[in-house]
């Protein structure tokens, strides 16, 4: 029975995403030239902007039309659901509002938290914390779970923004940690998650080969907003309210690189005497391309970080949990011990090759000033 149940989900599934990838991947010329329209460009002004040319953005919103169709074909109009959907919509009108004009950090704040408060009073909360000091595993937030909620909600939308510095990085990471948490809505059975995860990731999908360097589009924060949203809602859905680690440590683990960089950034900010809202040039992706690397290059590394903490939390869902956190440990001690001695090998051949380049520029110097010497002696004969 449960294989028949399994076996269904899975199929549904694969309809939502072919259907959305299929839209999405369609209307994004379309899309792109609505840009244009209505002056939705990303113009090159500052350091912090990897591309030379102006480029079309809110391309998010073939994103979500890709979302919406393979979900409301396939997925379940329930209350809550519902509640998702509204949210969705106000952060990709808002999102395009700020692709056009650029709103003000505190106007996208208060909008943010209007479209999280939208699902959390229709249910949607995280109601428990993983407490392993506590016979009953759980820690109930009670009156806190709205609250926390919306923290939750904002902190991860916030955070997908942040990451969505590079051609393809925010699309390709949130694909990652759609298609991690699909995987454990269909180890669980949970339909709507899966046939919702399954919608998102075609969406993605369907307009990643627009958004890769050379990017033709951006996403902006219509799909940058819209990503973070649902990916912050969906973690606290079904079975990652009710499964003692699941509840906390899956959906931080998932969205491990995005969680990361924000945290890093706010104190990095801070500490700067800055505001934590406003924009600068010290995100992981920046220090990356400042290391050395190109484009493509940075985005793999991301991407394969993104990969290794989807793959732990797939696994710390599935297996005994002490176990599970010494593998992850051990995992991500592995990673970022690779990370630092490609970042050395990196900084190295950098250092040599400036050290090359300022002993041929010495020896151009001392040929030239040879020639110039003989070229001297030759006229006074």
């Amino acid at each position: 029975m449960f294989h028949m149940i399994n076996d269904s989900v899975t199929l549904t599934s694969l309809f939502a995403f072919v259907l959305a990838l299929a839209v999405s991947f369609a209307v994004t010329p379309a899309v792109k030239m609505f840009a244009i329209k209505i002056k939705a460009i990303d113009v090159p002004k500052d350091s912090r902007r990897m591309h030379k040319l102006p480029i079309p953005r809110a391309g998010g919103l073939a994103i979500f039309t890709g979302f919406l169709v393979g979900f409301l074909l396939f997925g379940q109009l329930t209350a809550q659901s519902r509640a998702i959907l509204i949210g969705a919509l106000l952060l990709v009108a808002l999102g395009v509002v700020d692709d056009v004009v650029a709103l003000k950090p505190p106007v996208k704040f208060l909008g943010q938290i209007v479209a999280a408060l939208i699902p959390a009073l229709s249910g949607v909360v995280v109601e428990y914390f993983s407490n392993p000091f506590s016979q009953s595993g759980y820690l109930a937030l009670g009156v806190f779970s709205i609250p926390v909620t919306v923290i939750w909600i904002v902190g991860i939308t916030n955070a997908v923004n942040f990451i969505d510095g590079l051609d393809g990085l925010a699309c390709g990471v949130s694909t990652i940690a759609t298609v991690t948490m699909f995987v454990i809505a269909i180890l669980y059975s949970e339909v709507q998650i899966a046939v919702m995860m399954a919608a998102l990731a075609g969406g993605c999908l369907g307009f990643l080969p627009y958004n890769m360097n050379p990017a033709k589009i951006f996403m902006g924060d219509t799909g940058a907003m819209f990503l973070g949203y649902l990916l912050a809602v969906t973690s606290i859905q079904g079975l990652f309210k009710f499964y003692a680690v699941i509840s906390f440590a899956v959906p931080f683990i998932v969205l491990g690189l995005p969680i990361f960089d924000t945290a890093f950034a706010i104190v990095r900010r801070v500490a700067h005497g800055q505001s934590p809202l406003q924009a600068d040039r010290g995100h992981v992706h920046h220090r990356l391309i400042d290391l050395g690397f190109d484009q493509k290059q940075s985005v793999a590394i991301l991407y394969a970080f993104s990969a290794v903490m989807g793959l732990t939390a797939v696994i710390l869902a599935t297996t005994n949990e002490a176990k599970l956190i010494i593998l992850a440990v051990a995992v991500l001690i592995c990673f970022f011990l690779g990370m630092t001695l490609m970042t050395v090998e990196k900084r190295h051949q950098k250092e040599e090759q400036a050290m090359i380049d300022e002993l041929c520029e010495e020896v151009e110097k001392k040929k030239r000033q040879a020639e110039q010497s003989n070229e001297a002696e030759e006229k006074k004969e």
